[in-house]
C-alpha cells in the first residue's frame, strides 16, 4: 500500500516537465547509517559491553551441557540405572535453564538494540532535515528498491552525525 501511495505521489509530481525540472530528490541508505555512522558504532560497542558477561555465561553453560551430554553418551551403558536417570534429569534441568536464559538474553538484547537504533535514527533524521533545508531538497527517500548513486546523500548524513550536528 505504501509503495502505491508513493508511486502515485511521485507520478503526480512528475506530471509537468516544469515541476520535474525543479524537483530535488535525495536518498539515504539507512543500513549504511546503522553500519557506518559513529553514533551507531558507539551504540554497538555499548551493547557489546552491556551483554558480554551474559553471553560468556551462556557460552559456559552450553559447554557444560555439551560435557554432560558427552558423558551420558559415553558412560550411560556402564552407569547404574539410578545414576543414569539422575544425570539425565540434571541434563534436562540444565537444558531448560539454558534455553530460558538464552531466550531472555535474545529478548533483552533485541529490546536494547531497538532503543539504541531509535536514538541513532532520531539523530540521523535531524541531520537529514538540516541537509534537506540547507540544500533545498524537495524529497528525501529511505529504503528504496533502487536509486541512482547521484541521489545518494548517505555520506553527507554520516559526516554530519560524526560532526555531532
Amino acid at each position: 500500500m505504501k509503495s502505491i501511495v508513493l508511486a502515485s505521489l511521485l507520478s503526480a509530481l512528475f506530471v509537468t516537465g516544469a515541476v520535474a525540472a525543479e524537483l530535488k530528490v535525495g536518498y539515504v541508505n539507512t543500513q549504511r547509517i546503522f553500519r557506518d555512522a559513529p553514533a551507531a558504532q558507539k551504540a554497538a560497542k555499548k551493547l557489546e559491553g552491556e551483554f558480554a558477561k551474559r553471553d560468556q555465561d551462556l557460552q559456559r553453560m552450553a559447554k557444560q551441557l555439551q560435557g554432560l551430554q558427552e558423558n551420558l553418551e559415553k558412560n550411560s551403558v556402564t552407569m547404574a540405572e539410578s545414576d543414569r536417570r539422575a544425570k539425565e534429569k540434571e541434563f534436562g534441568e540444565l537444558s531448560r535453564e539454558f534455553q530460558r536464559k538464552q531466550r531472555e538474553f535474545r529478548e533483552d538484547l533485541n529490546l536494547r538494540q531497538n532503543e539504541e537504533n531509535a536514538a541513532v535514527i532520531e539523530k540521523a533524521n535531524k541531520a537529514i532535515k538540516q541537509i534537506a533545508e540547507s540544500d533545498k531538497y524537495d524529497l528525501i527517500l529511505q529504503d528504496v528498491v533502487w536509486v541512482s548513486p547521484k541521489l545518494d546523500i548517505t555520506d553527507r548524513v554520516i559526516k554530519a552525525l560524526a560532526e555531532g550536528k
